[in-house]
């Protein structure tokens, strides 16, 4: 990875991937971001009647930070699986870029680096509509977007690998149903951990989402995330794992 990396070979496809998204920005950045939209009005203006506050912050606050996070590993996943199978296998794009001086490695990194960007636009543009509700006004706010790419880069990673062994679309039904919608659910988006039972805190703990939120909705709402080091390693371990373990699965599947 890192001799790819420097190489550099893998901008090319990273800018290639951007070249065709520019085309559509406007609908492909209002599909990732409408529905986590609706939870944050949805939820957090409904339920701001009957719960006005959340650990000492009002409830639409409180959902904001989790709704960032939620929405960058959505964006993330969704580039990564429907978008990255289709150029890998319906579209074959892949196989004609490698026809170029470009290894496999190069259009895995570009694909993973791709999908973390789109992730951070999405993420930045809830953060911009929270701004804009007059959620926040710290500084520290600031550091979710670097926060964004590091959580798109993590759920991408894991999205690759799925895409490295998916026979079709519907595979992803799995993905999504069985993985991040208990993350959206158990990893501390609509309300504390801490009213969870003692079992299910155990396995938030593991699950990256609750790492990202860890950090994310300390920085939102102006203070500093403890052990926010240790929670961005997390994320950084399931990121570089999973781009890792896709590689390994797509050059078995692609060159084998």
């Amino acid at each position: 990875m890192i001799e790819a990396l420097l190489a550099g070979r893998w901008i090319a496809v990273w800018r290639r991937n951007y070249l065709v998204w520019r085309k559509l920005a406007a609908a492909s950045i209002a599909g990732n971001i409408i529905d986590p939209l609706f939870y944050l009005l949805g939820f957090g203006l409904g339920f701001s009647t009957m719960i006005p506050e959340v650990e000492g912050v009002r409830y639409i606050a409180f959902l904001a930070g989790g709704t960032i996070c939620y929405t960058t590993m959505l964006a993330a996943s969704f580039e990564a699986l429907y978008s990255g199978f289709a150029r890998m296998h319906v579209q074959r794009t892949w196989e004609g870029i490698m026809n170029a001086p470009v290894s496999l490695e190069d259009v895995v990194l570009a694909e993973w680096v791709w999908a973390a960007s789109k992730s951070l636009l999405s993420g930045t543009a809830i953060l911009l509509v929270a701004i804009a509700l007059g959620l926040s006004q710290s500084w520290t706010m600031v550091l979710i977007v670097p926060l964004a790419f590091l959580i798109g880069l993590c759920f991408a990673g894991m999205g690759l690998v799925m895409t490295a062994i998916a026979k079709s679309y519907d595979f992803f039904t799995y993905w999504f149903t069985l993985v991040l919608t208990p993350q959206m659910l158990l990893c501390g988006v609509f309300f504390p951990l801490s009213g969870l039972p003692g079992w299910v805190q155990a396995i938030a703990s593991a699950l990256p989402l609750t790492h990202a939120i860890a950090i994310g909705r300390p920085l939102f709402l102006g203070q500093w995330p403890q052990d926010g080091l240790l929670h961005a390693a997390v994320l950084a371990a399931w990121g570089f794992a999973g781009f890792a373990l896709a590689l390994r699965l797509l050059r078995r599947r692609l060159l084998a």
